[in-house]
């Protein structure tokens, strides 16, 4: 049939609560031949999203055939994806913003009207990756931790307030509200949208890659970079290749005892062995009906844990059921359903759709689990997590272990006995401690501490950190109101928190707050020092503050390998602290208890916790709420009004956010003095039709790396020492190190930014010999930070190459892994494989992604890094996924050659490539039109 009518042909009407709407029906579609029935529900979504946004432009009649004969093997071909809106966090919104403000500069420079430059969806941008933990087991923690955080980022927040007033379809919610993804989920999240009359399934993009968490309501979205965001925003479709679309069939009931957090895990585990990179993930099966909507969100939140694009349940009564516990209209929830039901969305156990493949779990095969110490999908029982210490600790740092009883490592002595806290002055006073190296060589480590009058002992595998945080579970009440439930029984049998751990809780919004304190089980978990330290991402994205002076200085001094318990999703080398080596992803439940344990040397399901007052062994079984318990706090605390009332007020913030002045106007008034806003010149005087594709010739490596190459890795995260590029830059500018705050917060400035690229602490470059950020200039074979070495090459007008193996580019969805990239001069990557959304990202800025052969990489061609560069085939011809062929003469005069695949996936691909990213392209479109 004729596929440029089909759009017209297929619509149709809906009445509703009284009201009549249109729509684009899928049972329609199938009504003209085509087997809608047999589509995954995610490929629905997609089928009606080309359908109704056709133009036989943008979206051509070649997407719709694609997208109607999807095959379970997925296809080389791409697919179009316009989202109904963005959801943007701060740290990613920022630079974001600094971008659009930086196009209504260019704009007027050219003397075309700015106000062209604006969001043509919604867009909402959730204040919460800027909090850090300063302040923690007191009840002022949270007050002071927000003064310092808007002390600390006064610039970027005025920029959001002035974004909020030039833009239309742009909404902040202020610090201090929640977590982007669980505001997302209970608040932002429609389910159906409305517009002009039309429904459609609520989609987006998030410039965040947890953003899939909201699959969990059966809404579609998924992460992508701020550049592909802006370019969403601004009208572009979104192109990808036709994914795989995984089932993952669900049977059976969770066993007591155990958590969403453990099933989670298990997913993790199960997907990450499978191999679900670049996929969709959709779960089915009868265990569904078990499932509540948080717990399906725990799981859709780790998808890019998993390595798939989203992991998605479709509608169906427990939607409903809490989308009506959220506070959402009855009367939006009737048309969910009605629509949902009608459209062939609704979830549906007879169709007989066709997975590309399934997998099964039981889910009463989930046991008690942890993951780590450095990826998420490394999957540890709980009962086996002492003896994988142990093989850790000889494997990968070379020290033979050494039983408590031997070490006296659970021995802490105090005058008088008590557990209390370090005092703020305390934390701040390295000379009060005393630091004595009892285990040295080739043996687990012991060290006494001592601080005033308390002294203790601390031993690799000793918990400093223990964080109930990210959105991963704080937006399930089971886990969050289990933990308190946990901290009560515990008190109730004389236990308390290990003196040495930093306790922290950072609830995903403010109505966790609300049923905590209604439940009563706040004030539990605050005797336990879990006080609330703010309402955002902490410790995930290495938030988690400094440590207590004295247990900072003993882990520096003696090289202790610390532990932290997180009940997050991140947990990647030198993520949630630079100090501590090994990080456990738990429920909430499980980090209060590792909390009390103070070690993760643990069988914590046979070996007591600890000892009451009268030395009886207390033991998890003791302390373990059982979820009738659970369920019954549940049924009482959680209320549709609490919803209502805080997100009545969501937009409106704190007293702080009222108060703070913002500029007004159209164009945002710059100011070269800023160390924390700068114009991006990415577009100053960008000329209005782009240049011929240069090839690349006489290209160096500035970085040789290994597998699995994190966007923390490449990207500035964290804090960062005066020493540093970084540091330097702003010291030379007047900034004390006090003030330097984080990368993070300094993302509106390319300046802080491209020094901090590939800095990371953690990074193993093969062409230095120090780990961290450095690597070797080697046209006189000095070694020194990247970002000296790439401005000498820039300098010398030597082209740029990096060298990597499988994954690269894995984990959070970071712009400024690609932008720090581009600015660095680096023009190509070759990698054995990539990420999806770094290697998008990465033509989103101009640089090219090119991939070895399979079964080849750097090393099996015997290249070294030192090797001078051309490729063959970069110009104005290149096509999508062509073969260009590389030469790499040695310095001996030998010369290696190789072919290696283009990763310009699609046509329009090659176009932001010939643009030199994205926005330049939509820039160009403009201004054109203007």
């Amino acid at each position: 049939m004729d596929l440029q009518k089909l759009s017209q042909e297929v619509s149709r009407s809906l009445e509703s609560g009284g009201k009549k709407y249109n729509y684009y029906s899928l049972p329609a579609v199938e009504e003209k031949g085509f087997s809608v029935r047999r589509l995954p529900y995610s490929i629905r979504i997609l089928l009606e999203n080309a359908l109704r946004n056709f133009d036989n432009f943008g979206i051509t009649t070649e997407h719709l055939d694609t997208l109607l004969h999807w095959h379970p093997s997925g296809s080389d071909k791409e697919i179009p994806y316009k989202p109904a809106r963005v959801l943007m966090q701060d740290f990613t919104g920022v630079p974001a913003v600094v971008d659009l403000a930086s196009l209504r500069s260019e704009m007027q420079r050219k003397g075309k009207d700015p106000k062209k430059i604006n969001p043509l969806i919604p867009v909402d941008l959730v204040i919460d990756h800027s909090i850090q933990v300063e302040y923690f087991g007191t009840s002022y923690a949270f007050r002071r931790n927000v003064e310092l955080e808007y002390e600390r980022n006064k610039e970027r927040y005025q920029l959001l307030k002035w974004a909020q007033k030039a833009f239309k379809n742009f909404s902040v919610v202020p610090p201090g509200m929640g977590i982007c993804h669980q505001v997302n989920l209970e608040y932002l999240a429609k389910g159906v949208m409305e517009k002009e009359g039309v429904l459609f399934p609520d989609t987006l993009v998030g410039t965040d890659s947890h953003t899939p968490m909201v699959n969990g309501i059966g809404v579609l979205g998924w992460g992508v970079g701020g550049i592909e965001a802006e370019a969403a925003l601004l009208g572009q479709p979104i192109y990808f290749l036709t994914p795989q679309v995984i089932g993952l069939k669900l049977t059976g009931e969770l066993p007591a005892g155990t958590t969403a957090t453990d099933l989670v895990l298990t997913i993790t585990h199960l997907l990450r062995k499978y191999g679900v990179v670049g996929k969709f993930v959709e779960v089915f099966g009868d265990g569904l009906d078990k499932l509540t909507v948080p717990d399906r969100a725990t799981i859709s939140n780790m998808s890019p844990e998993f390595g798939c694009t989203v992991t998605f349940f479709p509608v169906d009564e427990r939607t409903l059921d809490y989308m009506a516990l959220t506070g959402r209209p009855e009367e939006w929830i009737r048309v969910v359903e009605d629509y949902c039901k009608a459209n062939a969305l609704w979830r549906n156990s007879q169709d007989p759709i066709e997975y590309s493949h399934v997998l099964e779990l039981d889910l009463g095969s989930v046991q008690p689990t942890v993951s780590g110490p450095k990826r998420p999908q490394d999957k540890i029982l709980v009962k086996d997590l002492k003896e994988s210490f142990k093989k850790l600790l000889k494997e990968e740092h070379q020290r033979d272990y050494i039983e408590p009883e031997a070490r006296q490592e659970n021995v802490w002595l105090n005058e008088g006995g008590s557990q209390t806290a370090f005092s703020e002055q305390a934390q701040n006073r390295s000379t009060d401690a005393e630091v004595i190296v009892e285990e040295v060589k080739n043996k687990q480590r012991t060290v006494r501490v001592r601080l005033n009058h308390e002294e203790y002992l601390l031993s690799d595998g000793a918990i400093v950190i223990a964080a109930i945080t990210s959105c991963t579970n704080t937006s399930n009440p089971s886990v969050m109101l289990g933990a308190g439930l946990v901290a009560k029984k515990a008190i109730e049998r004389g236990l308390s928190v290990k003196p040495w751990v930093k306790t922290s809780l950072a609830p995903g919004s403010k109505v966790v707050t609300d049923y905590l304190e209604r439940s009563g089980l706040l004030e539990e978990l605050e005797a336990l020092r879990f006080h609330v330290v703010g309402y955002g991402c902490t410790s995930c994205i290495g938030n988690s503050g400094p440590l207590p002076a004295p247990i900072a200085e003993a882990i520096e001094k003696h090289q202790l390998i610390a532990a932290s318990v997180l009940s997050g999703n991140r947990n990647f080398e030198a993520r949630v602290h630079p100090q501590v080596k090994m990080n456990f992803l738990a429920s909430p439940m499980l980090v209060v208890a590792y909390a009390i344990a103070g070690r993760v040397d643990i069988d914590l399901l046979n070996e007591p916790l600890g000892y009451d007052p009268n030395l009886e062994p207390v033991y998890l079984k003791d302390i373990w709420p059982t979820q009738e318990e659970i369920f019954e706090v549940m049924q009482k605390v959680i209320a549709p009004e609490d919803f209502r009332r805080n997100y009545t007020q969501i937009f409106e913030g704190d007293d702080l956010w009222q108060s703070l002045p913002a500029p007004s106007g159209e164009i945002y008034q710059w100011d070269e003095q800023s160390t924390y806003i700068q114009e991006a010149p990415f577009f100053t005087n960008l000329p209005e039709k782009p240049e011929p594709i240069k090839p690349l010739e006489g290209a160096r490596v500035l970085l040789y790396l290994g597998d699995s190459v994190t966007t923390d890795h490449i990207s500035p995260a964290g804090s960062f020492k005066p020493d540093s590029p970084a540091g330097k830059y702003l010291i030379a500018k007047g900034v004390q190190p006090k003030d330097f705050n984080s990368y993070g917060a300094r993302r509106g400035n390319h300046e802080v930014m491209m020094r901090g690229t590939f800095a990371n602490v953690r990074i193993k470059n093969k062409l230095a010999k120090r780990e961290g950020g450095y690597t070797t200039y080697l046209p006189t074979g000095e070694e020194m930070t990247v970002f000296e070495a790439a401005m000498k090459y820039q300098a010398d007008g030597t082209p740029l190459l990096i060298l990597a193996g499988k994954e690269y580019g894995s984990g959070s969805s970071r712009d400024w892994a690609a932008k720090g990239t581009y600015l660095l001069g680096i023009r190509a990557v070759i990698a054995e494989s990539y990420e999806r959304i770094h290697r998008s990202n990465l033509i989103g800025m101009g640089v090219l992604p090119l991939q070895f052969k399979e079964g080849e990489s750097a090393a099996s061609l015997g290249l070294d890094g030192t090797e001078i560069f051309s490729i063959e085939g970069i110009d104005d011809n290149i096509k999508p996924q062509a073969v260009l062929h590389v030469k790499a003469q040695k310095s001996n005069g030998n010369t290696v050659t190789f072919d290696v695949i283009c990763r310009l996936d699609s046509a329009i691909e090659v176009e932001y490539y010939r643009h030199k990213g994205i926005l330049n392209y939509v820039l160009r479109q403009f201004l054109q039109e203007a």
